[in-house]
């Protein structure tokens, strides 16, 4: 169990709304453009950062040159504002040797590396611990850690997750479980910062004292999202409330059909980008696009 000590909150910059940026395609290639003017237009709504080369920005699409340059670009656009950049892998020194990478870059530094568990491999509980432990004690800036089963096929058990909370370097945990009893106690501990990394549970995370939230839906209506945080955090739950019911059938309809598609189309319909996705993701159908529009109108 945590000591009295160890349930004081930590201080950490990994608070707020992040944005997991989608990936701009422009004829099979990566429309740094398009990448450029969406930073551009999202840094200025009340958000705290940007993760970028997640599950929302195709990552496992991209090489590693295309995602170093979607990293430079999505900094240099950002305008100082913070940059977490995504690791994913299944051979463990070749991970390693990606994280003292990134985590070594002077010139463009990052503010974090977002890292889930191995795909495919479902290690043990010692395993994951061993994993997520080489890849904190090789990087040189902060990790967190990216709970989501249903792509990894790894759950992180509550008490993997505690002792993973005792690396300095392991200081938040994007918390896409599903699992209510361990998100409630990863807050009450107040060990890791834990940011909804599911959009339907932003409210619920948030007003049992969650640091924030990491929204693919987000990409629009932005500045509403953001506002939702900022009253809950203050405890003014009326407001929020009236903020978080119009927003949620914009959720529920975003991820109606695989994540990216639903939101580049949402960005297509406003001129940002193409709807454009790498094989084997698909576009998002017909149907869902007339829906989007409705619900974006």
């Amino acid at each position: 169990m945590p000591s009295a000590l160890s349930s004081l909150p930590l201080p950490s910059p990994f608070t707020g709304l992040w944005i997991p940026l989608v990936t701009p395609f422009r004829d099979s290639a990566v429309d740094f453009p398009a990448l450029t003017r969406l930073v551009r237009q999202l840094r200025g709504t009340g958000i705290t950062g940007f993760v970028v080369c997640g599950s929302t920005g195709e990552a496992a699409a991209l090489d590693a040159s295309e995602q170093l340059a979607v990293l430079d670009t999505v900094i240099a656009a950002a305008d100082g504002l913070p940059v977490v950049m995504g690791v994913s892998g299944e051979h463990l020194p070749h991970t390693v040797a990606r994280v003292r990478q990134l985590s070594a870059r002077s010139a463009q530094p990052i503010a974090g590396l977002l890292v889930p568990a191995p795909s495919y491999i479902r290690p043990s509980q010692t395993g994951l611990l061993q994993w997520f432990s080489a890849i904190a004690d090789a990087s040189a800036v902060p990790i967190l850690i990216y709970d989501i089963p249903y792509r990894t096929g790894s759950v992180l058990a509550l008490q993997t997750l505690r002792t993973l909370a005792e690396h300095p370097q392991i200081v938040a945990i994007k918390d896409c479980s599903g699992d209510a009893t361990k998100t409630q106690a990863l807050i009450a501990d107040g060990q890791l910062q834990v940011l909804s990394g599911e959009d339907t549970q932003i409210f619920s995370t948030m007003a049992l004292g969650g640091a924030g939230a990491i929204a693919a839906s987000a990409h629009v209506q932005t500045a509403a999202f953001a506002a939702l945080l900022q009253h809950i955090e203050k405890g003014d739950l009326v407001q929020a409330r009236r903020l978080w019911q119009p927003l949620l059938p914009l959720i529920q309809t975003t991820f109606e059909e695989p994540n990216p598609a639903p939101i580049k189309a949402m960005l297509a319909q406003q001129g940002w980008m193409t709807a454009e996705l790498r094989a084997p993701m698909t576009v998002a159908s017909a149907g869902l696009v007339r829906k989007l529009a409705t619900l974006l109108q």
